[in-house]
């Protein structure tokens, strides 16, 4: 557990201290990023000019600002920054962070923040612990998290405390956020002749892909593998190439991000457009994801959302899997990537999708049903003697292959129709034909 005052928000010497942590904002002035949440009249910075403290869970990605506000909601309203951190900590520390809050509000009347970081990895019970806590104000609770609250905080919780949502920064963002750095002689770059080209801060911000801490881990790095001219630094295109050589996209395997991209791909190739299919199938590419996933949804999208209108799309989509399995990557991601284009491209039914579904509801509303003599299998002569089989009307032997009016259903149950093919690709054609045979009935 740490404690933070008003006073000692900074260490006294801001040089030992990594360039992410010694250039986070004091102040609302020097924060970039979360417009949304800080504009002129939201409830965010209302509360945060006019000292409203309330309970609060920070969710949005790494990078973008969540410790920050924590520290600035205490800053600004004067209160004690208690902080502890979900990974290290236990209910043991909890305790030991309320006790210290009642002490001060009781011989000082200084309020307490009581900053959670990681808070979705608190198992139900640790959460529970803060609960009393809240309710009575011997906190004001923050927590920051990476992971949907929905899902990772239990409902008492989450009924005691708002949720705001922080967003990757953008480009613009980043690149202030750098230029800062730069000049900052206090706790930034500015004692250091830095050489650093426009189009370079401009591709350092694009690398950082969202992320405030990465785009000034990568700065501080740059800066000490600058190529030296006297006393000048300078930071090019080979540096950033050795510093960002390692960086990966966020993607976060597992987590929101990975649910709403494959989900963004699945739309886009629903919705009939190669190109965002694509970008989508790169991006997930590009964060790491496993491909064999990837071809595994795309078959499930061919079952699903193409059906019968092109079964060729199964059976690409089946190739596309089992090339990636035999060529591997890069080789492989080609043939996954001609599926989703195909997959997009093609003309979409889900009609079987929804005959499946409701024909599982039907058989579980209407129960075991005995299946009618004529569709009875009658391989000996005692099957044959009960009547398995008997009046069975071959359809090979029928006019058209069809025998008209024979029932298929059980004898209790009148015909249901759950398959109404639509009128795209081959199921205009399966549709016209089921119309002709249901005319001879």
């Amino acid at each position: 557990m740490s404690t933070d005052s008003q006073a000692g928000l900074f260490a006294p010497d801001p040089s030992l201290r990594p360039l992410a942590d010694r250039m986070r904002p004091a102040s609302l002035d020097d924060f970039f990023g979360q417009s949304h949440l800080l504009s002129g009249d939201s409830t965010l910075r209302q509360a945060l000019e006019n000292d409203r403290l309330h309970s609060r869970v920070f969710w949005g990605p790494p990078g973008t600002g969540k410790t920050t506000l924590a520290r600035m909601i205490a800053l600004h309203s004067d209160a004690a920054f208690l902080s502890l951190s979900a990974v290290l900590s236990g209910v043991k520390d909890i305790r030991d962070s309320v006790v210290k809050a009642k002490a001060l509000l009781a011989e000082t009347g200084q309020r307490s923040v009581l900053f959670v970081d990681e808070v979705h990895r608190f198992n139900k019970a640790q959460q529970d612990a803060f609960l009393p806590h809240i309710e009575d104000g011997t906190v004001y609770f923050v927590g920051a998290t990476t992971e949907n609250p929905s899902f990772e905080l239990n409902n008492a919780l989450l009924s005691r405390v708002r949720v705001y949502v922080l967003k990757h920064l953008d480009a613009k963002d980043l690149r202030a956020i750098i230029d800062r750095a730069l000049i900052d002689k206090k706790n930034g770059l500015g004692n250091y002749k830095i050489v650093m080209d426009e189009k370079h801060r401009d591709a350092l911000a694009q690398t950082a892909d969202g992320d405030a801490r990465r785009v000034l881990v990568l700065l501080d790095l740059a800066a000490e593998c600058a190529q030296r001219d006297g006393d000048t630094r300078i930071i090019n295109e080979a540096v950033l190439k050795e510093v960002s050589r390692d960086s990966f996209r966020q993607f976060d395997k597992g987590g929101d991000q990975f649910y709403d991209q494959i989900s963004a791909l699945h739309k886009c190739m629903r919705g009939s457009d190669p190109d965002a299919a694509l970008y989508w199938f790169c991006r997930m590419i590009d964060g790491g994801c496993d491909p064999s996933y990837i071809a595994r949804r795309i078959l499930r999208f061919a079952s699903e959302d193409i059906g019968n209108a092109d079964p060729r799309a199964a059976q690409l989509a089946v190739y596309a899997w089992d090339s990636y399995n035999r060529l591997g990557s890069p080789e492989g991601e080609l043939a996954i990537a001609h599926a989703v284009v195909f997959m997009a491209c093609a003309p979409k039914s889900n009609a079987v999708y929804t005959a499946y579904k409701q024909a599982m509801q039907f058989v579980r509303t209407t129960g075991t049903q005995a299946v009618p003599d004529h569709l009875k299998n009658a391989p000996t002569a005692l099957m044959k003697d009960l009547g398995h089989g008997k009046g069975y009307r071959y359809a090979h032997d029928e006019a058209d292959g069809y025998a008209a009016g024979v029932h298929y259903f059980p004898d209790s149950l009148n015909a249901e129709r759950f398959y109404e093919p639509v009128e795209r690709g081959l199921e205009i054609q399966i549709a016209e034909r089921l119309r002709q045979l249901r005319n001879k009935s």
